[in-house]
């Protein structure tokens, strides 16, 4: 059980939230009237009363300094899984991620070097709304157990993400999760950067905790083909049956199979599995694999038993 000791809205971004006594939350887009809400998985930020009262020992900062919009006595955020679920009166709220990129003109890390917004902050939706007033109540529900597996698709390409191509094998990819029954909670275009790769990477996996991202492209011999060195870069551990029945798949399809250089890797309870970069590839690879990826999910987030039969 916690307690909301502040509600904080602003009307423009880039300026600071200021108390308010009461907030309309609405599944369309979040706190009625705080410019940061919209169609989107961020509606509504929160930050545990405790890490503030931490940090004043370094500096005063006022409820809403972080950007955030609701400060809660009682709860560890960052320590409860993605997603977890909340009430406050009548309305319910998803958390979808934890922490953020720190902007770079926050005031606060300019004064202090530090600010706790990117790991203590977190981010919801709104599942049902209401209004909530400050004293409410918050109450952390019981997941449900029906929940859909989570899942999130990286294109990588350079004409790609310059508008110079069109991105077929994303939404494929996109289109084959939804029909197995998971939900794609993002899906991103990106050139072949390493850096940029990366930082995704991590946010899905340890700020969204998505149970598994699948990659397109960039995993072949061409210089600027660098996801599966970035992929291995951000493993926890290797899962290396799933490349390598990849490659057994391709090779019955054609001998080129042999030069994908695709990697699967966990990070944490995320399945990470690099895919081909043509249609046609992603197709056959994601047809013969996605069968049998859903239990090994369910293994890492400890949602299964153990494969061994009697």
């Amino acid at each position: 059980m916690g307690k909301i000791l502040a509600i904080c809205t602003s009307s423009r971004r880039g300026t600071a939230k200021t108390a308010v006594p009461s907030a309309v939350l609405t599944p369309e887009w979040g706190i009625v009237g705080d410019a940061h809400g919209g169609s989107w998985h961020r509606q509504v930020s929160l930050l545990s009363a405790e890490k503030i009262e931490a940090f004043r020992a370094k500096i005063w900062v006022d409820y809403g300094a972080f950007g955030e919009n609701l400060v809660v006595e009682g709860f560890d955020f960052a320590a409860l899984p993605v997603p977890s679920f909340f009430a406050i009166g009548d309305a319910v709220l998803e958390m979808t991620q934890i922490g953020k990129e720190c902007h770079s003109d926050c005031a606060i890390r300019r004064q202090t070097g530090d600010c706790i917004m990117p790991r203590e902050g977190v981010f919801a939706r709104v599942v049902k709304g209401g209004t909530i007033r400050t004293g409410d109540e918050m109450t952390l529900l019981p997941t449900p157990a029906d929940l859909p597996l989570r899942a999130a698709v990286i294109t990588l390409s350079d004409k790609g993400s310059r508008g110079e191509r069109e991105d077929e094998s994303g939404p494929l990819i996109v289109e084959m999760l939804t029909a197995a029954g998971y939900k794609v909670e993002e899906a991103l275009l990106l050139p072949d950067d390493a850096a940029q790769l990366k930082a995704q990477l991590l946010r899905l996996a340890d700020g969204r905790q998505v149970n598994l991202i699948l990659t397109t492209g960039g995993t072949g011999f061409a210089p600027r083909d660098i996801t599966p060195e970035v992929t291995l870069s951000v493993a926890d551990r290797n899962a290396p049956g799933i490349a390598e029945a990849m490659r057994y798949h391709s090779l019955t399809i054609t001998p080129r199979g042999m030069l994908s250089r695709a990697a699967s890797v966990l990070r944490g309870k995320t399945l990470i599995v690099n895919l081909p970069g043509s249609p046609k590839a992603v197709k056959e690879n994601l047809e013969y694999i996605l069968p049998s990826l859903a239990h090994g999910i369910r293994l890492a987030a400890g949602l299964d038993g153990e494969c061994a039969r009697r």
